[in-house]
């Protein structure tokens, strides 16, 4: 009788762990699970590949996938957001820390030629909206990174619309 009740105690507690545990993840994202990569280029490509792969991120709102781009990015764009930047894009309310836009840049033949990313981070760079720039090659390398001039110069013409030109975010 003993092995019964410490058996069906032991289960009962399991059951609800595990019910306790995913309760949790319902509440909090789990990319707040996740400790942030701080304005380092090579982190944050471990961060958005391997541990909150910007892949099952939510697309930017109103854009599908390979919408008409610009130079420096090429022909098309895939642009994602995680949690932050997507609920942050529904209240245009501009961008809070912890931000990440993850643009996939392809050629007009629909060749994956870059990933360019912008990551809010507090304090970072205040006279560019706090944003840490980089933009890796298809092998995952980064090509530039932190406060990138090339794309401090072009963004600017957005300032006021938090540096972000896909569409209004305040």
């Amino acid at each position: 009788m003993k092995k019964i009740l410490l058996f069906l105690t032991a289960a009962i507690f399991i059951f609800s762990s595990g019910y306790m545990a995913n309760a949790i993840h319902e509440i909090i994202p789990s990319e707040t699970q996740i400790p942030e990569p701080g304005a380092d280029a090579e982190k944050l490509n471990d961060y958005i590949i391997k541990y909150n792969p910007y892949r099952a991120w939510a697309m930017w709102p109103g854009k599908g996938k390979l919408y008409k781009a610009v130079e420096p990015h090429g022909a098309l764009l895939t642009t994602f957001v995680n949690n932050t930047a997507y609920y942050s894009i529904k209240k245009k309310k501009g961008m809070p820390d912890a931000s990440i836009i993850a643009k996939e840049n392809y050629s007009a033949e629909k060749k994956f030629t870059a990933l360019t990313v912008m990551y809010k981070v507090k304090g970072y760079n205040p006279e560019a909206g706090d944003w840490f720039w980089a933009k890796y090659r298809p092998d995952g390398t980064a090509e530039a990174s932190g406060k990138v001039k090339m794309c401090i110069d072009c963004h600017s013409k957005a300032k006021d619309n938090d540096f972000i030109m896909t569409s209004k975010v305040k």
